[in-house]
């Protein structure tokens, strides 16, 4: 049988809701019974994905929305991360490791790099005025 179930959440692109958002997904994904290995992966590709978008998409201004909207199918999570900022200009050199945009040195340009660490897919869309990060993780049954 096939479980299917869906959440969309809205939240201010303020760093104080980070953590926030990455509980609701967290909290959404162990009702197909993750371990907690997986919830932690989640819950740091989720992290990376909102900060992404206060810092590069908004500029760290505190203002703008993220949506992020989530989906269970059978045994997979699929969480997507959207924002209405600046966009990326280039997605394929963001996706590269050290990659960033942020000149005072204060970010690593790895956050790309952590999502599809933790993450079976990462797939991520980008014109000015719409981006969306797309984070897959699938639920393994034990042998």
């Amino acid at each position: 049988m096939t479980t299917t179930n869906t959440m969309k959440l809205t939240i201010p692109a303020r760093s104080q809701n980070e953590a926030f958002a990455r509980s609701v997904v967290a909290a959404f994904f162990v009702q197909i019974d993750p371990t907690l290995e997986q919830v932690e992966d989640i819950k740091t590709a989720v992290s990376e994905a909102v900060t992404n978008c206060i810092v590069h998409a908004y500029g760290g201004a505190q203002e703008g929305i993220i949506e992020i909207s989530c989906e269970i199918d059978g045994d997979t999570l699929t969480v997507e991360i959207c924002d209405y900022g600046r966009g990326i200009d280039n997605v394929e050199q963001a996706m590269k490791p050290f990659f960033t945009t942020v000149s005072t040195g204060e970010r690593s340009g790895m956050g790309f790099t952590v999502m599809q660490a933790f993450c079976d897919e990462v797939n991520v869309s980008s014109v000015k005025g719409h981006t969306s990060v797309q984070l897959v993780k699938r639920v393994s049954s034990p042998c």
